[in-house]
């Protein structure tokens, strides 16, 4: 069944489609009368609507049922990475949001080729969340992660209730393989895990050092070294499998 996102919860039974819906709806999918589809608002619940009315670029629908799904991971999965070229951070948005991220937020790395100025940051951030959203309607989910822009990691903040990891390759080429399981196992009393990827030159050591400093550890991804879009798709592969197939931390 088809999903959307409501930017409000439902007020009463009833509803009048938004623009982008009715567009989706019923010029894409070509719903009629009797069709139903489903709308997640923003206190997260899943609403069972159907069609009851189409006049010219006006559709009705009203409410069927609402239940409330676990699809989300117990922990929140926050994604940093650093700017890369071309449409990387839209795979990363797109495969990452399929994957149960709960934010992405983009810097400008030291040694990131990609450069989003000013003007290039609005349209950039708003053109990520529209993937976000297709996204995460797509894979069924109840939230629609947030996207950011920072300038510099430096200006990054860990917040107390969160556990920090920097996906940093000399680890890897060293043979660390402990850390990202340990902190997996460390996250029972925490809410959140943020991690660290640098663009394709990778995070340079001053910007690990400042990391360090703001309470994040360094971890390897296991042996081989990844491109800096395949990273991050490994890294919440591992934690969805951890949390949700292998343990229960919810």
């Amino acid at each position: 069944m088809q999903r959307y996102f409501l930017e409000k919860n439902l007020q009463g039974p009833n509803l009048i489609l938004p623009k982008d819906i009715f567009h989706h709806a019923i010029t894409v999918m070509r719903m009629r009368v009797g069709a139903k589809f489903e709308v997640v608002t923003p206190d997260e619940f899943v609403n069972i609507m159907e069609v009851t009315e189409i006049k010219g670029k006006v559709a009705k629908a009203k409410l069927v049922s609402k239940s409330r799904q676990t699809v989300e991971m117990p922990k929140q999965a926050v994604i940093v990475c650093g700017l890369s070229k071309g449409d990387k951070a839209e795979w990363i948005v797109q495969k990452g949001t399929e994957m149960g991220a709960a934010k992405f937020i983009f810097f400008q790395g030291d040694y990131s080729v990609a450069k989003w100025d000013q003007k290039k940051q609005k349209r950039k951030l708003e053109r990520l969340y529209k993937i976000a959203q297709g996204a995460a309607e797509q894979s069924h989910r109840t939230q629609v992660p947030d996207v950011e822009f920072i300038a510099k990691v430096a200006d990054l903040e860990l917040p107390a209730t969160a556990l920090g990891l920097v996906a940093y390759e000399e680890e890897a080429k060293q043979g660390e393989k402990t850390m990202l399981m340990q902190t997996f196992e460390n996250l029972r009393n925490k809410d959140a895990l943020w991690a660290v990827f640098g663009p394709e030159g990778g995070l340079a050591p001053k910007e690990v050092e400042t990391l360090l400093d703001k309470g994040f550890a360094k971890a390897g991804l296991g042996p081989r070294i990844m491109r800096a879009e395949t990273a991050p798709l490994y890294f919440l592969a591992s934690m969805s499998f951890y949390l949700e197939l292998a343990h229960d931390l919810g």
